[in-house]
C-alpha cells in the first residue's frame, strides 16, 4: 500500500475558492509516469503538481495536465507547490525572505518566499524571454476566437513569447472584447500549430493605464480548454510588452484573468530584468492519496 500526502491550494487567491486551484502530491517519486498521469486525471485539476527529490535543487517539480500531458514552465503549478510547503511549515521560518532553487524541466530556476501578515508569498524568476516572428495573416486568427478582424489589435503584433511556456499573445481591443472570445477548438489548435504554440492568451491593455491587463487564456494542445490563472502567459506577457517599451519605469503590471470563470485571479509580474511572478495561495484541503 503506497500512502501520499496530497491536496489542494487555490493560487493567486486571498480567499478560499477563488484564484486558480492547484492539486499537489508529495512523495511520488518512485511512481512511474503512468500513475502520476492518472493520479492527475483523479484529481482532475487544470494541473497536478509532483513534489519529488532533486539532486540539482531543493524540490524536483512535475506537473501534469488532468488529461495526462506534462507541462513544464515556472506558473501557478510551480508556485502553488511551494506555497503549500511553505504553509505548511515545511521550509522553516520565512519571517524575512528566502530563497530556494527548483527543478522543472532541464532548468533550475530560484523562487523566493516570505510570510507577511500570517501568509506566505512567492516571487518566482521565469526564464528570459523568447520571441517568435509575429503572425502575418490575422485572419484565420481572428476567425477562430469568434472576433471580427478589426478587433485583433496589430500593436504590438499577436506573437509567441516564452518565459518558459510558449504562448501566443493576442491583443484586442478592450476587455469586453475578451469576455466575448468563443473559441472554435479545431479552427484554433490549426492556428496555435502554425505558430508553434502552446496555448493562446487573449488580452486587453490600455497604454493609459499600463500597470494592468485583462486576459484569459486557453490551451487545447494539453487539453485545457480555460485556465483561470495563468502564469506561464502573465509572465511572458509582461515582458512582451515591456520589450515594446509600453510599461511604466517600474516595469510592473498586474493582470486580472479568470472572472469569465467565476474564479477571479490577479497575477502581478514584475521585470527584474526577467519577468517575476509574485502571489499567494489559501490551502482549502489536505489529507492522503492511497494506492493499492
Amino acid at each position: 500500500m503506497v500512502k501520499l500526502v496530497s491536496g489542494l491550494i487555490d493560487v493567486f487567491a486571498d480567499a478560499p475558492l477563488t484564484g486558480n486551484p492547484l492539486a499537489v502530491v508529495e512523495g511520488a517519486d518512485a511512481l512511474p509516469d503512468h500513475t502520476l498521469r492518472r493520479i492527475a486525471g483523479e484529481f482532475n485539476q487544470a494541473e497536478t503538481t509532483f513534489l519529488l527529490r532533486s539532486t540539482r535543487a531543493d524540490w524536483r517539480l512535475r506537473s501534469f495536465t488532468a488529461s495526462g500531458v506534462e507541462v513544464s514552465g515556472a506558473g501557478h503549478n510551480s508556485l502553488g507547490a511551494w506555497l503549500w510547503l511553505g504553509e505548511h511549515g515545511q521550509l522553516g521560518a520565512l519571517d524575512t525572505p528566502r530563497t530556494f532553487q527548483q527543478e522543472i524541466g532541464d532548468v533550475v530556476l530560484p523562487i523566493t518566499l516570505e510570510t507577511r501578515a500570517g501568509r506566505v508569498y512567492g516571487h518566482m524568476k521565469q526564464s528570459p524571454l523568447q520571441l517568435s516572428p509575429p503572425l502575418r495573416n490575422l485572419g484565420p486568427l481572428a476567425e477562430a476566437l469568434a472576433l471580427q478582424l478589426e478587433d485583433v489589435l496589430s500593436h504590438p503584433a499577436p506573437r509567441v513569447a516564452s518565459t518558459g511556456g510558449g504562448h501566443l499573445q493576442v491583443r484586442v481591443r478592450d476587455s469586453q472584447t475578451v469576455d466575448r472570445v468563443r473559441p472554435a477548438v479545431d479552427k484554433l489548435l490549426a492556428v496555435l500549430k502554425s505558430a508553434n504554440a502552446e496555448g493562446c492568451y487573449v488580452y486587453a491593455f490600455d497604454e493609459a493605464a499600463p500597470h494592468a491587463a485583462y486576459a484569459r487564456f486557453f490551451n487545447p494542445t494539453v487539453g485545457l480548454w480555460e485556465d483561470a490563472a495563468t502564469g506561464t502567459a502573465a509572465g511572458p506577457l509582461c515582458a512582451y510588452l515591456g520589450s515594446e517599451g509600453l510599461l511604466t519605469t517600474d516595469k510592473t503590471l498586474v493582470v486580472e484573468q479568470g472572472v469569465h470563470m467565476g474564479r477571479r485571479s490577479f497575477l502581478h509580474v514584475r521585470l527584474t530584468p526577467q519577468a517575476e511572478l509574485s502571489g499567494a495561495g489559501v490551502v482549502v484541503l489536505r489529507g492522503s492519496l492511497t494506492l493499492t
